[in-house]
């Protein structure tokens, strides 16, 4: 028998739950979130206890976290707009007449437009393609470095590690994924103790090999009642549709080299181009399994993200308007997350607000906004100090 009661006490109830653990916490978590939200439509104001406790709720069995660059911005790593003004900068030194004549056609767009929507109404060359990839990486290669050297200094604490270390950890694996460019999810994860399972196996040249990858996180196998079970190291399963800064071909081949090289990364450029490499290898199986996440997904925990992609929109969207619950953090909602809150009440959506000159955060439980000044919930470390952490 669980008993709520609310912080004014005038919302009293009680329910019983099955006995098994995991029904129990699925159970629950479902029966609070209807609750919760029923309360907040009732009032159309929502008490800091009781949102907390339903942020609390949400972070459970079958939780995708799903990471855009806001949370890289928040660390340190360029924004899109610091990304356009350096590639206006840089890129079109040393490029060929037609390839800086594009670039000239897409350069008065930016201001305006932005890179993403400058690049897809005028798709660049395969030359100024391959020049933007290289400074993009150069770019936030150089920003990494630094927050990286700090936190193996333990001079900094990733926001992602906190929150890492308050989630569940499902004997498959932790499902992150994530459209950046950059390691920071990576290091994150082992930083608060867990593997991190790339599909990519090997140090040195390591070579896209799911099952072998998989297989390195065993620790353990035993045969019950003639069946073989296998007992792994906790770990995240971080799927990157958009590459990463460690990703490089050799031999034709995609693999994973953890060092700098002279050498073309396997990112993909904001725009059209997008579409086509996002079907090659290894972009293909790292944005099936993403996919593959988003459907098996009881939840969801969206950080930084503007649901702009067109390569998670396919699955991502559709199951959070079919009514999978969902929490998105961002600074700022974009029109599409806008309209997901708009539309759907299974989403709470939490972004910075200002209201009569003071700052504090805009949350939306169940299409209704409520202010909470002087809090930050919208920042992932913030919300961990003020939600998660004793």
């Amino acid at each position: 028998m669980w008993r709520y009661q609310n912080a004014s006490e005038t919302d009293t109830f009680s329910v019983s739950f099955p006995q098994s653990r995991l029904n129990c916490t699925s159970a629950l978590c479902d029966f609070l979130s209807r609750t919760f939200l029923g309360l907040a439509e009732k009032r159309k104001h929502l008490e800091l206890h009781d949102l907390k406790l339903l942020l609390q709720q949400h972070l459970t069995d079958g939780l995708v976290t799903i990471v855009g660059s806001g949370l890289s911005c928040a660390e340190g790593l360029p924004s899109m707009g610091e990304l356009a003004t350096h590639l206006d900068a840089v890129v079109a030194s040393g490029l060929a007449p037609a390839d800086i004549g594009r670039w000239n056609a897409i350069s008065p767009l930016l201001p305006a437009k932005g890179l993403e929507s400058a690049l897809l109404e005028v798709p660049p060359t395969p030359g100024l393609e391959s020049a933007i990839v290289a400074h993009t990486a150069e770019l936030i290669c150089a920003r990494e470095r630094k927050i990286v050297a700090e936190v193996f200094a333990r001079r900094r604490t990733l926001r992602f590690t906190r929150l890492v270390r308050q989630l569940l950890k499902p004997p498959s694996g932790l499902p992150i994924i994530t459209t950046n460019y950059d390691r920071l999810v990576e290091v994150a994860v082992e930083e608060a103790g867990l593997g991190v399972d790339t599909l990519f196996v090997g140090n040195f040249a390591g070579e896209l090999n799911e099952q072998e990858s998989r297989l390195s996180f065993c620790r353990e196998v035993t045969l019950k009642s003639g069946r073989v079970q296998y007992r792994y190291r906790p770990r995240a399963n971080v799927f990157k549709p958009h590459g990463s800064l460690d990703w490089y071909h050799r031999d034709g081949k995609p693999v994973r080299y953890s060092g700098d090289l002279d050498l073309p990364r396997l990112i993909i450029t904001p725009g059209l181009n997008k579409f086509r490499n996002g079907y090659e290898s290894p972009f293909d199986r790292h944005r099936e399994r993403a996919n593959s996440a988003i459907d098996r997904a009881s939840r969801f925990l969206v950080i930084g993200y503007g649901f702009n992609d067109d390569h998670l929109e396919t699955h991502l969207t559709p199951r959070i308007r079919n009514g999978i619950p969902t929490l998105l953090l961002t600074y700022s909602l974009s029109d599409n997350a806008a309209n997901l809150v708009k539309d759907c009440p299974n989403v709470i959506a939490i972004q910075r607000a200002i209201q009569s000159s003071v700052a504090g955060s805009g949350v939306f439980v169940a299409g209704t906004e409520t202010f909470f000044p002087g809090l930050e919930l919208w920042d992932l470390g913030s919300f961990i100090t003020e939600v998660l952490e004793p």
